[in-house]
């Protein structure tokens, strides 16, 4: 891949996950489906600045230029910055905010300087300390299935404020990324009886491979879980795989030939359309 990408968790109780990135040539990605509102600080060509973006709800294509570094941090669900309702930011309708100088910005009249991956936290603490972000408990409340302390509509409304998305479409962009996250760390299924079984659980199936699309093992499954288990099924069977091309040699196309993450996420995302 033409980006490098380090995590880390936070103890912190507003931060989901920090991040950092970097970028050895240009290209281009999907910016999956995505139910957290982040803060990205960019650097590149010597300029740097700061980006607020909101949720997202379906895969978005971004150009990434070459040479660049990224430092971002993923807010938990109920975290959000009053003067930038994540509802305004939804699907890459992103914010950058003033820069002051080379090293700094604007944040209501006063100069903050931009965060580094190693300070970001302590970053963080500052914004939560000037009272810039908050923190709705009600969303977690709502997430963990509990019962909030107040009437139906008013925890609905007070979700949607928080987060910008319906419950529901929040609950849905969190099953697609955690398919993903078990298909990643998963071990192959070779038996079909298993897949049978998975199917009949989940109602769903997305079948990934690297191969080519036809003819190839994913469609003989995709085949099988039709006529065995057609029944169970609240969705049609997705498919991921390489493209319908002979596989390159060079490293760059041969990374644009193959399935991605990004690819798995907007397929588990299109087999839940219809439970938002």
């Amino acid at each position: 891949m033409f980006l490098s990408i380090e995590d880390r968790d936070d103890p912190s109780p507003f931060i989901e996950r920090l991040w950092t990135s970097r970028s050895e040539y240009a290209g281009e990605f999907l910016s999956v489906a995505a139910n957290h509102w982040e803060m990205v600080v960019t650097r590149w060509r010597g300029e740097s600045f700061l980006t607020v973006r909101g949720p997202e709800t379906r895969a978005t294509p971004c150009d990434c230029p070459a040479d660049g570094e990224w430092v971002g941090m993923r807010f938990k669900l109920g975290t959000f910055w009053p003067d930038f309702p994540p509802r305004t930011l939804r699907d890459r309708r992103d914010v950058t905010l003033p820069g002051a100088s080379s090293r700094a910005f604007w944040i209501k009249g006063s100069a903050w300087e931009y965060p580094t991956y190693e300070n970001v936290d302590t970053f963080v603490a500052r914004l939560v300390r000037k009272g810039i972000i908050g923190r709705d408990p009600i969303v977690e409340t709502v997430v963990a299935g509990e019962q909030p302390r107040v009437s139906l509509r008013s925890a609905q409304r007070r979700f949607a404020r928080a987060t910008g998305l319906t419950h529901a479409a929040a609950r849905t962009i969190t099953r697609a990324r955690y398919a993903v996250q078990l298909l990643r760390e998963g071990v192959p299924i070779r038996d079909l009886g298993t897949i049978l079984e998975s199917v009949q659980k989940t109602n769903r199936a997305v079948i990934v491979e690297e191969g080519w699309p036809h003819g190839g093992v994913g469609a003989n499954v995709a085949a099988l879980i039709q006529e065995q288990a057609f029944d169970y099924l609240d969705a049609p069977v997705q498919r991921v795989t390489g493209a319908d091309v002979p596989m390159p040699y060079s490293k760059r196309l041969e990374q644009a030939a193959i399935p991605h993450e990004e690819h798995v996420i907007t397929a588990a995302m299109a087999t839940l359309e219809g439970s938002r």
